[in-house]
């Protein structure tokens, strides 16, 4: 399944062109989708320097996208020939008729499980020695 996600007031607050403080679990329930086999493309009106910025901080907390602002990562875009609409399952945007309804109700919906049983998996994790969270 393919998920596009929005980054300004999505993953983070709206602070654009500025990066704005991460949403709250963001980053672990994106992170805990594409554990699940999820595809996560990242889709934004973010381009040039600020999606370069974007990326990055992204990759700094341990995302990293299928596809950016494409529908595959070779996906040539060429005016006219191809649409610049993502094709996706589920479109994670702030703009949506409600307005943004919080990582741990997305994550609910997406997987019908609780947003808890991630975090009691992350602190367990994280309890494990470095080794043991390399090797098993």
């Amino acid at each position: 399944m393919i998920i596009a996600v929005d980054f300004d007031g999505t993953v983070v607050e709206h602070e654009y062109p500025a990066i704005g403080k991460t949403k709250l679990f963001a980053f672990e329930t994106l992170k805990a989708l594409q554990e699940k086999g999820f595809r996560l493309i990242l889709w934004t009106y973010r381009a040039g320097k600020e999606l370069d910025e974007a990326v990055e901080f992204c990759k700094e907390n341990g995302v990293e996208f299928y596809a950016i602002n494409k529908n595959y990562p070779e996906e040539e875009y060429v005016e006219g020939e191809i649409s610049r609409k993502i094709n996706a399952d589920i479109y994670i945007d702030d703009k949506n008729i409600g307005g943004f309804l919080g990582w741990s109700k997305i994550w609910e919906l997406i997987t019908q499980e609780s947003l808890e049983n991630i975090e009691e998996e992350f602190k367990k994790k994280q309890k494990k020695s470095f080794f043991k969270r390399i090797f098993g």
